[in-house]
């Protein structure tokens, strides 16, 4: 482990120094799109205009044969598209594949001055984020960048899962975690096929009533990823890195997507992937903190002053506790009014 003096100190001669904070940045969805299909990269200058983050992904969902095509696409989008305040971010090829190493020095030399996040797949420990980390600063060296590019993990397997805490702290650029439910239910041996959400045969049973024992006993179906995520969420939280909820795999299930999604904002993410464009409103509407909650949480803050003590507001005790709950809540939504006018409309901001 480096010592704690040198923790924020570039790894390469010439490189920028890591950030000592995240920036904190809206980023409820972070769209994908594939870089080597002319039809989705001609939709993305429209569609940056809508989302917190879009994402070249160059991982999973690319055909192998069009590998360096995605690659040589994003450099493109990256050169000819101006983003405004939209983040660009990447989701790279696996460290132990062929394709990483070419992906890393293409990206970071050709367009490393616009892109904000790299997402590396498949993290198993803390020696990933080691291994990204320099090399990322030797290529930032290289090109003279002076603003570092951000780190962030996907939880895919059961070592990843185990070594959270770990990972969260092996970089002061890491930015996030993902949770990829796919992958990490196949290292897992889960018998779902979905990717992300629940499962109709994950339930909870009543008891059986000793005096009707035929009658039918009610079921509520539970939450696959409700260990996983908050697992991740406390870790993050620990190392203040911020934790995302991944992809929802059935694009037809806008319920069930919402569902997750909001699950996933109760217990501290935020932000998710948006695999389709019908999945960017969900996400925008989810991850938004509702405007009589945040109406609630001003008229807390107000009544509490400097936050000591405890005061009653229509029949409830609020005091310390609930006073920082409400900051976090009207800080969130102060940050997504400053970017969405509806939003700043609604907040009454």
């Amino acid at each position: 482990m480096r010592s704690a003096r040198h923790f924020f100190q570039p790894l390469a001669v010439g490189a920028p120094p890591p950030p000592r904070d995240i920036p904190v940045r809206p980023s409820r969805m972070i769209h994908f799109f594939d870089p080597s299909n002319p039809k989705m990269t001609a939709k993305v200058p429209e569609i940056a205009k809508k989302v917190d983050v879009i994402l070249g992904n160059l991982e999973d969902a690319i055909p192998i044969e069009r590998k360096e095509a995605a690659r040589n696409g994003l450099v493109a989008i990256g050169r000819e598209v101006e983003f405004g305040d939209t983040q660009l971010w990447t989701r790279v090829n696996s460290l132990d594949s062929p394709w990483v190493l070419d992906d890393l020095i293409q990206l970071v030399t050709g367009i490393g001055h616009k892109l904000d996040v790299i997402m590396i797949p498949k993290v198993e420990g803390p020696w990933d984020i080691h291994y990204a980390d320099r090399l990322i600063a030797q290529l930032e060296a290289r090109v003279r960048l002076t603003r570092p590019i951000l780190l962030h993990a996907i939880l895919e397997t059961p070592s990843g899962v185990a070594n959270v805490d770990a990972i969260c702290a092996a970089s002061p650029r890491l930015q996030g975690l993902s949770l990829g439910p796919a992958d990490l239910a196949a290292s897992r041996r889960m018998k779902t096929t979905r990717v992300g959400g629940g499962h109709p045969g994950y339930v909870v049973r009543a008891d059986p009533d000793p005096a009707q024992p035929e009658t039918a006993r009610p079921a509520v179906q539970q939450d696959l990823w409700h260990y996983t995520i908050a697992r991740m969420v406390d870790a993050c939280a620990s190392h203040g890195v911020l934790p995302y909820y991944g992809p929802f795999g059935d694009i037809s299930d806008a319920q069930g997507c919402e569902d997750q999604f909001r699950n996933a904002f109760l217990l501290g993410c935020v932000g998710a992937w948006s695999l389709h464009p019908s999945q960017i409103e969900i996400a925008r509407r989810v991850f938004s903190p509702a405007a009589d909650e945040v109406r609630w949480a001003v008229k807390v803050i107000d009544a509490m002053g400097d936050g000591s003590g405890t005061v009653m507001i229509d029949g409830k005790m609020q005091d310390d506790a609930t006073y920082k709950q409400c900051q976090v809540m009207v800080g969130l939504a102060r940050m997504l009014a400053a970017k969405d006018p509806e939003l700043r409309v609604a907040y009454g901001f």
